[in-house]
């Protein structure tokens, strides 16, 4: 990944630890991680990921890969949409210094990625008609979000948005061979 050496990662996910207090290098040791990255509580797209993410969590966990949710806002704000979406078990990391974004590379959107047509569109779509919602905002409503499927460390598979509405298919990244080696 350009700019984060392995050894820069292993640091990295040393210091990002879940609310139940494990490391992602622990967790990344034990099983393959999706390592989703939010963007905040009002974000109509951030809904509708975790009802996608709901949607997709049997064929991920079934492939073995375990969901980590990665957050930047408000504790209390996520933790109740991901209870409205039946993600409660999921683990979730708070990075209100967008610490963890900016070592994945993500940055933060141009006015297009967040306020395009293809966004706008999507937003209504999403908010209204597929009932998602729109809330208030509780984080920097610049960020972009993103995916990693990490494993021992390492990325395996990485998705960063070109938009604010891009969908991405979560299970689609989970998607690759068994572990080789080691304990699984």
């Amino acid at each position: 990944m350009a700019g984060l050496h392995l050894q820069d990662l292993v640091e990295t996910l040393e210091g990002a630890v879940t609310q139940s207090g494990e490391s992602l290098v622990k967790l990344s040791e034990a099983s393959p991680l999706l390592l989703v990255f939010l963007r905040h509580a009002g974000c109509t797209f951030c809904r509708e990921a975790l009802g996608d993410i709901a949607g997709a969590r049997a064929a991920i966990e079934g492939g073995g890969a375990r969901i980590v949710l990665v957050h930047m806002g408000d504790s209390q704000a996520i933790d109740e949409l991901v209870a409205r979406y039946g993600l409660s078990g999921v683990d979730r990391i708070c990075d209100p210094q967008q610490k963890l974004y900016s070592a994945f590379g993500l940055k933060r959107g141009k006015l297009r990625q967040l306020f395009g047509a293809k966004v706008f569109w999507r937003a209504l779509y999403g908010g209204a008609l597929s009932r998602h919602g729109i809330g208030h905002l509780s984080a920097d409503s610049f960020q972009m979000p993103g995916l990693f499927l990490i494993d021992r460390a390492s990325i395996i598979r990485r998705y960063r948005h070109r938009s604010a509405a891009d969908r991405p298919d979560y299970a689609g990244i989970c998607a690759v061979p068994a572990r080789s080696g080691g304990s699984s």
